[in-house]
């Protein structure tokens, strides 16, 4: 933990023990003796920390700060990156979903993760305005479908669902048991298992029109069986990995790639000339072959041969596209 982090702790275990003994701070703080004296020192005459060796007690403990004194006040305690993300990022999911069938469940939480966010010091209206988490592609999801299938999760129900194939433009009745909503990349996924395909499935909540909540409990799917399926491989096109696709990065483009996290199980490798090597599971080669699209002359596809046959079919076709553009346009 950082250095405010064990001011915060500090103040957490006198505040709740009233003694604590120099062991219990140095085993939970983690820190040699000379780093707690530090601390303390600083404490004390930054903060006016009013904390004290309490020698028949054999601890430190808050001495009755004076009236006429200054007053001790810990700094505004700020959140990591990861932290910040996720609470701004629920307090913006939470803003976005449209009043009506959850707004009177949703007005506490969206309380709560105001004071969270107040916790660092700062009003949570300044940090809304002055930290931004933007959405891109994001695609509506109708409010009442949300609601029954989010209740169906937890209630562990089957659901029958109406549900577009964009695909094959074509729209299924299918019965399914939920097993987990999804967030990702701005849009919203469940992950069921289709009793007419008799397997698991993920459905893009956008895509479904209507939802009927059923009377049959839902078919349990072991967890571990879940993040074998849906985890193991890349994007969210799940299911055991078939491949591993093998993507060289030039020197410029590495300079970003090389923080990039694609998969949990990938290998990144720095090449003698600047350029990043990436290695990463797949079973559907769609989302991937878009990703690296999106990098253009900046990535090579070193292996599978599949997946550079795919890449070199797609880049073709719009070759085509602006050679012989469609009758009326230039």
């Amino acid at each position: 933990m950082n250095r405010t982090e064990r001011f915060y702790k500090i103040d957490q275990m006198l505040q709740a023990r009233g003694i604590v003994p120099l062991e219990a701070f140095l085993h939970e703080l983690e820190v040699s003796r000379a780093t707690f004296k530090r601390d303390l020192e600083y404490l004390r005459e930054r903060l006016n920390a009013p904390i004290v060796w309490d020698r028949e007690a054999g601890g430190y403990r808050f001495e009755r700060a004076s009236a006429a004194g200054p007053k001790y006040a810990l700094p505004g305690l700020w959140f990591s990156a990861d932290e910040t993300y996720a609470l701004l990022a629920a307090h913006k999911l939470l803003a976005e979903i449209k009043p009506g069938v959850l707004a009177a469940h949703l007005a506490p939480l969206q309380a709560r993760l105001a004071a969270l966010l107040e916790g660092s010091g700062h009003g949570a209206g300044q940090i809304m305005q002055r930290v931004r988490i933007l959405s891109v592609g994001r695609r509506r999801v109708k409010p009442q479908c949300f609601a029954e299938i989010a209740h169906a999760v937890l209630k562990r129900r089957r659901i029958e669902i109406e549900a577009v194939n964009r695909a094959r433009n074509e729209t299924n009745t299918r019965i399914v048991s939920p097993q987990r909503l999804v967030h990702y990349r701005d849009n919203w996924y469940l992950d069921a298992w289709c009793h007419w395909r008799r397997s698991l499935r993920t459905f893009s909540l956008d895509a479904i029109q209507r939802v009927k909540l059923l009377t049959e409990p839902a078919r349990e799917i072991a967890d571990a069986a879940l993040d074998a399926h849906y985890a193991s491989a890349y994007g969210i096109f799940s299911g055991k990995p078939k491949e591993r696709a093998v993507l060289r990065f030039s020197p410029e483009r590495a300079r970003w790639l090389g923080a990039e996290i694609w998969h949990a199980g990938q290998r990144g490798e720095w090449l003698p000339d600047g350029s990043y090597r990436l290695t990463v599971p797949y079973a559907d080669d769609r989302e991937l072959v878009m990703d690296i699209l999106r990098h253009g002359r900046h990535v090579v596809v070193e292996a599978p041969a599949s997946l550079r046959r795919a890449v070199t079919e797609e880049l073709a076709a719009m070759t085509g596209l602006y050679r012989n553009p469609p009758a009326g346009r230039s």
